[in-house]
């Protein structure tokens, strides 16, 4: 079974890739390596380094994927209308089996940083915020903008501000919220943050690793940014592979790099390999399709899943069944308990899923739990009660027979032992 959390961290890149994101150099990376390595150049023109990262395609990294030159263009257009705009590096990587934001806060906190000072120039933003739960990754970037002089960064003033961690504490909403003084909860939208955000100003939420790909495009270009990746999704990715009774690893690979070579690289044997947990817990489970699937955004949604912060969690000798149970336990203890239908939604399905694995649901209980996957999909303030039912849905849909011998009480890896992480395949940063 996997344990609940797992600190042996594995860095590498894609055999044959020059790294973009991922170093091997110990401990923090300092203001003098990251400017001996091109980092912070001067940036003349923000309005064309926009169009660059267009023509590059640069891809949101927190999840949706949303093109980054789309979300800064109106909070751009505001700040050139003359409204003050803000600018916020999101960290707090709410996922349990992610670890890349962590990991590039508290290693290369400059890239971060740099990333912010292009993208806050690009939007007119005179101040900054970086937004984590990890207070390591705190610790990380307060010291490396102690050493950042105001003119390293532009002139842009930069705030850290660390918060508890939680699942829906990484929804941009919930960013602001916090940033403006409240609990770090989603809050309805519209108003969305490029609309009235921080200090109801225009505000870009923008997760880090998205902004650690800035420099390169302003350092290189945009042909030498689309020079990996596909056509859809071009450039590297940050991916957290974790199960297989493997340490997990953080792997920048290319976007359309074949899964089962990544998985075979991570030392799992592919034809061990019954499932995943795609995309951290939000996309749901996905069976053996993920063998001949590549890793970009084309390719997961052909097989109906998502790859979102690119989290892969492998599943081999666990029971697919009670995996599923176990993130939708997650889930109920998560919730951020604003919405009726989200708090008593994904507890239902939670209870449900948990009297599936323990071989005392029916084939009524299996229908009902099916039935909400679907009637419960949006009508939350935030995408947990989406997460839930994506859960819930998949597992019914691709592991039929699994669910079969839950009803007829039948599961051997369930009888030999219940998987006991709260937080299957979580890991930490180190």
């Amino acid at each position: 079974m996997s344990p609940a959390v797992n600190t042996e961290l594995t860095v590498a890149a894609w055999p044959g890739l020059t790294p973009r994101l991922v170093r091997t150099g110990r401990g923090p990376e300092t203001l003098s390596d990251y400017h001996d390595a091109g980092g912070y150049r001067g940036l003349d023109d923000p309005a064309a380094l926009l169009a660059d990262i267009g023509q590059a395609g640069v891809l949101g990294r927190g999840g949706a994927a949303f093109p980054t030159a789309v979300k800064l263009t109106p909070v751009r257009a505001a700040s050139l209308r003359g409204a003050d705009t803000v600018l916020v590096a999101n960290g707090e990587e709410g996922e349990p089996a992610s670890v890349k934001d962590r990991w590039l806060l508290r290693h290369r906190p400059h890239l971060v940083l740099d990333g912010l000072r292009l993208a806050a120039r690009i939007v007119g933003a005179r101040h900054a915020h970086v937004y984590v739960s990890d207070p390591s990754a705190a610790d990380s970037v307060t010291t490396a903008l102690q050493e950042a002089t105001a003119e390293v960064l532009d002139g842009v003033t930069v705030s850290v501000l660390t918060v508890s961690p939680g699942y829906v504490a990484g929804e941009e909403t919930a960013a602001v919220r916090a940033i403006n003084g409240g609990p770090a909860k989603p809050t309805d939208k519209p108003p969305r943050p490029f609309e009235e955000g921080v200090g109801g100003l225009p505000t870009v939420v923008s997760n880090v690793e998205t902004l650690a790909n800035l420099p390169f495009v302003q350092r290189h270009g945009a042909d030498a940014y689309r020079a990996a990746g596909t056509d859809a999704s071009p450039g590297t990715l940050l991916t957290t592979l974790t199960g297989g009774d493997r340490p997990p690893g953080l792997y920048e690979v290319p976007f359309g790099v074949p899964a089962a070579e990544l998985i075979a690289l991570h030392g799992v044997a592919p034809q061990r390999v019954r499932g995943v947990l795609m995309g951290g817990y939000f996309a749901g489970l996905l069976d053996r399709r993920i063998i001949d699937v590549t890793l970009d955004h084309e390719s997961v949604r052909g097989v109906g899943s998502g790859l979102g912060c690119g989290a892969v969690s492998l599943i081999t000798d666990e029971c697919p069944v009670a995996v599923g149970a176990a993130v939708l336990g997650y889930f109920d203890r998560e919730n951020a308990g604003q919405c009726g239908s989200c708090f008593n939604g994904t507890a239902a399905m939670a209870a449900t899923a948990t009297a599936l694995r323990d071989g005392s649901a029916d084939a009524d209980d299996v229908a009902r739990l099916q039935r909400w996957s679907v009637v419960l999909r949006g009508r939350g303030a935030c995408a947990t009660l989406d997460a839930a039912c994506n859960i819930a849905a998949s597992m019914l849909a691709l592991f039929p027979d699994d669910v079969a011998r839950h009803l007829g009480g039948r599961c051997s890896e369930c009888r030999a032992g219940v998987l006991p992480a709260a937080r299957p395949f979580q890991v930490e940063a180190s």
